[in-house]
C-alpha cells in the first residue's frame, strides 16, 4: 500500500459476477455493450482474478475512445475536466498566488482539487468576501473559519478582497499567478488594472496562467454573457492584446475543449464541444482560451 493512501475497499462493481462487471463498465465509460475485444481479452483475465473491473475502468478511461469518442452530454462537467489538464500543465513554484481560486465545497482550492501536482510554500488565495460575491458563488460559511488550510502539497491562505487590489502584496514575491475563470468577472479597465499588478507582484521571469471563455464561441452559443456575472468576454486577439500591453510574453497559448465543427456549422453543438475535451492548438476555434505567459528576466 503506498504511505499516506488508505486501502481501497472491495466495491460494488467488485461483487459483480466478470460478465456483469464487464457489461456495467462499458456501459457507464463508453456507452455501449462489449465488443469482441472486450469479451476475449478482457472477460477470462476478470474471471481469472488478473485483472479487477477497477483496473479495467482505468484502462477504459485511458484509451483513445473514451478520449475522443465518447458522447460528454454537460458541458460544464466536461470543461472542468479540460481544465484540470491545463492546471496539472502549469509550472512548479514555490510561492502561488490564484485569483479567484475558492473551490465551491472544498476547503483545499480549485488549484489543489484540479491537480496542481507540485508542492508549494505558500498558495495564496484572492476572492471576495461572501456578501460581495454573485449569489451563484456563495457559501453557507463564514470566512473567518477558513483562512488558512494544509493541504498535501502545502498551505493555503485564504484572502478575501478583490483581486482589483494587490496592493498588499510585495513586488517580486510569486513564482506563478492563476487566473482561472476570473479576468471576465471585472470590467475591461479593472482587467488592465489586474494585469499590471500581476506583473508587479511576480518576479523577473516569473508566470502568468490565465483560462477564460472565448467570445467567438460563446457568442455563437447564445447572445448575452454565458454567465451573469460576467463582465466582458475576450476573443483571442483582444487577450493577445491585452496580456502584451501589460508586458507580458504568451509562452503558450491553446483553447480548451474544441468547437471547430460549431464553427464551421455556424450552430452551437454542446454534444460535440463537450466531447471534445482537452487542449488544442487551434485556439480560435475552442470553448475557453487558455494561456502560459512570462514577465521579463530583467525589468525594462
Amino acid at each position: 500500500m503506498t504511505p499516506g493512501r488508505p486501502s481501497r475497499r472491495r466495491g460494488a462493481l467488485d461483487r459483480l459476477s466478470p460478465k456483469d462487471a464487464l457489461a456495467v463498465v462499458y456501459e457507464l465509460l463508453l456507452h455501449r455493450e462489449p465488443d469482441d475485444h472486450g469479451l476475449t481479452t478482457y472477460l477470462p483475465a476478470l474471471r481469472a482474478g488478473t485483472l479487477s473491473p477497477t483496473l479495467l475502468a482505468e484502462r477504459i478511461m485511458a484509451s483513445a475512445e473514451w478520449w475522443t469518442v465518447v458522447d460528454f452530454t454537460e458541458l460544464s462537467t466536461s470543461l472542468h475536466f479540460s481544465r484540470s489538464v491545463f492546471v496539472r500543465s502549469l509550472p512548479r513554484a514555490r510561492r502561488i498566488l490564484d485569483l479567484g481560486g475558492t473551490a465551491l465545497g472544498s476547503t483545499q482550492g480549485a488549484m489543489v482539487l484540479m491537480g496542481y501536482p507540485y508542492r508549494f510554500e505558500e498558495l495564496v488565495v484572492v476572492d471576495l468576501p461572501q456578501d460581495d460575491r454573485n449569489e451563484l458563488y456563495r457559501e453557507e460559511r463564514d470566512d473567518a473559519e477558513q483562512q488558512v488550510v494544509e493541504t498535501g502539497l502545502g498551505p493555503v491562505h485564504y484572502h478575501y478582497h478583490s483581486m482589483t487590489d494587490l496592493s498588499s502584496y510585495a513586488d517580486g514575491w510569486f513564482d506563478l499567478v492563476y487566473s482561472g475563470q476570473s479576468i471576465e468577472h471585472v470590467s475591461v479597465s479593472d482587467a488592465d488594472k489586474v494585469l499590471a499588478e500581476v506583473a508587479r507582484v511576480l518576479r523577473p521571469g516569473g508566470y502568468l496562467g490565465l483560462d477564460t471563455p472565448n467570445a467567438t464561441v460563446c457568442r455563437l452559443q447564445q447572445a448575452e454573457f454565458i454567465d451573469p456575472d460576467h463582465d466582458y468576454e475576450y476573443t483571442h486577439a483582444e487577450m493577445v492584446e491585452k496580456l502584451g500591453a501589460a508586458g507580458f510574453e504568451i509562452v503558450e497559448a491553446k483553447g480548451l475543449n474544441h468547437a471547430g465543427a460549431s464553427l464551421a456549422a455556424g450552430e452551437f453543438s454542446m454534444t460535440d464541444t463537450a466531447t471534445q475535451r482537452g487542449l488544442f492548438a487551434d485556439i480560435e476555434s475552442c470553448y475557453l482560451l487558455s494561456y502560459v505567459c512570462r514577465t521579463p528576466e530583467k525589468a525594462p
